[in-house]
């Protein structure tokens, strides 16, 4: 905690922008000298400029102030402006954004509510304190996983950035998937071409980098400790060696769906059925033979999508098959000029600068694309295989005979552990290679991350975290993140996924994904040495303390922190790596105790900003509900719909929260027992395609709903007077609607009888 020292805040109002046309100015300053009793409290018509900001510089140095409130614009603008440094805490009023641009000018009810929030930031500058920061030493060195396409070349960007880089690849050489293809499809203009895959190049250019160390035949035993600090060992044939890591860049790949899972599509039942790595493998070896007698091929059909976009088998698209099936299909044209080429598709898929190579492949008379659903593959008498289509775009089915048929196989993240999707044995030895997992682990179920996917455990990091070993997974195995936002983050700070590990890609895509992934590795590593937050709260220098002596070891803490910033001894006690955090605040939200803080925000603060806002008697007939909004969609939705000048009822009070995930009950049961009539929750977007900043934030604040009911009922209140609300950023136009229309329903249902008491 920060040393305990003497408040002196300062008021600060702008008067520009519209704010002094709306409202009593001299109320205001009425409002900070008297009931707040500020010591200081100054107007200007433009605080933002240079001369306003010189206004608070000089009573920062001439008069001791070492909290600023700012009564203008948005905390989302002009932050370099209102930069005071570490030791003054500043708090910002959007009087624009929430008073003036959305509400009647010169209103008794506007007034009212410029006033409270004037109260508001006052309590806050006299109870808050700037955030004291916590920094420790630690290390900058990168870990990659992987020794594919992706870890070579995140390898490479992030010692070429002038970081010390460890590489562990299971496998006795480098080179992944890629050194295993024959070609690439095109990926420079004009896109017409088959490339060489430049693999060879870039395993020469790290293991020829001095500050690139390389581990082969190696795998992850165990990373313990938090970002900057991990400590992690790797064991190899020759025993294990110890290393101490700043950040990870995990890109252990990707491994082909199961192909003994495709028995409907002929493989393992027709003997001249078989997989695009079985292509592969022909390609390198110049020669495309029918497995049943080697003879060479004169026809040749593929089938997409074979177990990818099936709810039997893999539900999403696989993302590369299409292009690899176009690429085969040029291979074996250009081996036997003669031959004839099929390629049934569902859809054909080759986005961007691959439409070209698409346009290409369609030019060759040899080579035939035909859409429709397979309804059937059965092997003939000469072994040769015959597959009908329904859903053609003749409208009647079809059927086609070829000498091979290929089943373009999807892509499973190594990730994924579902002993269904695994390789056989011995059956695909390509697969087995490249699979950079160590093995499943054993951990308890209970140990598993609450919400994550019960396949979190793949033992490729093996990370000795309370909430499991690995990185907690999406539903189909790709590791957790916000998809929209951070695409190369995950759900354990400081540790970032890259390639196909991430999402199906090829290998253009997982170069650039790389460098990404690279790039937020050594963010985050120069971030942790100044102390700061990594995403979303990028620069945020607070930590939450812990009064432990307080604790009861409820473990709701240590299971909902979405990012396992919190493991726990032998009686429950959190034990917490401060590293790991990333200031979202959820753990303050889930504490019955209270007993987690921040010097710039906490329980108790905020409960004392909620006693601060006036509640008119009932006899005024003046309604009060209590907004609290998640500062990363609904806070920016709230000012937008303000920027549009849509107005909604001055009823509401808006109080932003670092995620919707922070709120704590207590706040509700404060609310209330002052005598407000309702309180509105804004929150991100939460399920299958979440967009909560914090992953988990929305989700655990709707579940802690259950517990709000309960404490409605123990005031003998309607449930009613509590209403949370999913609102995504771009949905700034429904705020008017969504306030107003509860407004209307609050006043149906009556006053608070707690109001006056």
């Amino acid at each position: 905690m920060a040393e305990e020292i003497e408040r002196k805040p300062a008021v600060y109002i702008c008067t520009g922008c519209e704010i002094a046309g709306a409202i009593d100015i001299d109320a205001l300053v009425k409002v900070s000298e008297t009931e707040c009793k500020v010591p200081i409290c100054r107007t200007h018509e433009c605080l933002c400029s240079e001369e306003g900001a010189a206004l608070i510089k000089k009573d920062i140095a001439d008069e001791g102030i070492n909290g600023v409130v700012i009564s203008g614009c948005s905390s989302r603008i002009n932050t370099d402006v209102f930069n005071f440094g570490p030791d003054i805490y500043v708090d910002r009023v959007p009087m624009r954004e929430f008073v003036t641009w959305c509400h009647e000018p010169n209103d008794e009810d506007t007034q009212m509510l410029a006033e409270d929030y004037v109260r508001m930031a006052a309590v806050r500058a006299q109870n808050a304190a700037p955030p004291s920061g916590f920094e420790e030493e630690v290390g900058k060195r990168i870990l990659v996983v992987g020794g594919g396409i992706a870890g070579l070349n995140a390898a490479l960007c992030t010692s070429e950035a002038g970081y010390d880089t460890v590489l562990v690849e299971k496998e006795g050489a480098l080179g992944g998937w890629a050194s295993r293809f024959s070609k690439a499809f095109p990926k420079k203009p004009p896109y017409r071409d088959l490339q060489e895959t430049g693999v060879d190049d870039l395993v020469a250019r790290v293991t020829g980098n001095d500050k690139i160390k390389v581990y082969t035949s190696s795998t992850i035993g165990e990373i313990s400790g938090q970002p900057g600090q991990f400590d992690v060992t790797v064991n190899n044939g020759s025993g294990s060696s110890q290393e101490r890591i700043g950040a990870i860049v995990l890109a252990s790949g990707w491994r082909p769906y199961k192909a003994e899972n495709l028995s409907h599509l002929g493989y393992g039942t027709c003997k001249n059925v078989v997989t695009n790595l079985d292509v592969e493998k022909m390609a390198r070896e110049d020669t495309f033979v029918r497995p049943s007698d080697g003879q060479p091929v004169k026809s040749v059909a593929f089938i997409q999508c074979a177990g990818s976009r099936d709810q039997d088998h893999l539900p999403y698209c696989s993302g590369v098959c299409c292009r690899v099936s176009l690429k085969q299909a040029k291979y074996i044209r250009e081996k036997y000029p003669d031959s004839k080429v099929y390629i049934l598709y569902k859809d054909l898929r080759s986005p961007g600068q691959y439409e070209l190579f698409y346009a290409q492949v369609q030019e060759d008379e040899g080579i035939f694309l035909t859409k429709g659903e397979v309804a059937e593959v059965k092997e003939e008498a000469d072994g040769k295989v015959t597959v009908a289509l329904d859903d053609t775009l003749l409208g009647e089915s079809i059927e086609v005979t070829a000498d091979m048929v290929v089943l373009a196989s999807g892509m499973v993240p190594t990730t994924k552990v579902d002993e269904a999707d695994e390789p056989a044995e011995g059956g695909e030895e390509a697969a087995e290679a490249a699979d950079s997992s160590g093995g499943a682990s054993d951990e308890k179920d209970e140990d598993k991350d609450e919400g994550a996917s019960a396949d979190a455990g793949a033992g490729i990091l093996n990370l000795t975290y309370r909430l499991g070993t690995d990185l907690p997974n999406l539903k189909y195995g790709f590791p957790d993140s916000h998809f929209i936002c951070f695409p190369y983050e995950t759900r354990r700070t400081g540790i970032y996924a890259a390639g196909a590990v991430r999402a199906p890609m090829d290998m253009a895509q997982s170069l650039s994904d790389a460098r990404g992934a690279a790039m937020k590795a050594v963010q985050c590593v120069e971030m942790l040495s100044r102390g700061e937050a990594v995403h979303p709260r990028s620069g945020d220098i607070s930590y939450p303390d812990f009064l432990l002596q307080r604790c009861t070891q409820c473990k709701r803490c240590t299971e909902e922190c979405p990012f396992g910033t919190l493991n726990e001894d032998e009686k429950g006690t959190p034990l917490v790596n401060l590293l790991r955090c990333r200031r979202c605040g959820i753990c303050t939200g889930s504490c019955p105790e209270r007993i987690i803080s921040f010097t710039n925000h906490s329980v108790q603060m905020t409960s004392k900003v909620i006693k601060s806002i006036e509640v008119p008697d009932e006899e005024e007939e003046k309604p009060r509900i209590l907004v609290f909004v998640c500062e990363n969609d609904a806070l920016p939705a709230f000012e937008m719909a303000a920027m549009k000048r849509l107005k909604y009822s001055s009823m509401v009070r808006i109080i932003p929260l670092r995620c919707l995930g922070n709120i704590n009950i207590i706040w509700i049961a404060d609310s209330l027992s002052a005598g407000f009539d309702a309180v509105m929750l804004f929150g991100c977007k939460h399920g299958d395609d979440y967009q909560c900043h914090y992953v988990k934030g929305s989700e655990l604040a709707d579940y802690r709903m259950g517990n709000v009911q309960e404490k409605l009922k123990q005031l003998v209140l309607e449930e009613e007077r509590v209403r949370i609300y999913e609102l995504a950023i771009d949905e700034y136009d429904k705020v008017p609607k969504l306030i107003d229309d509860y407004v209307e329903e609050i006043e149906e249902i009556g006053p608070n009888p707690y109001k006056g008491f």
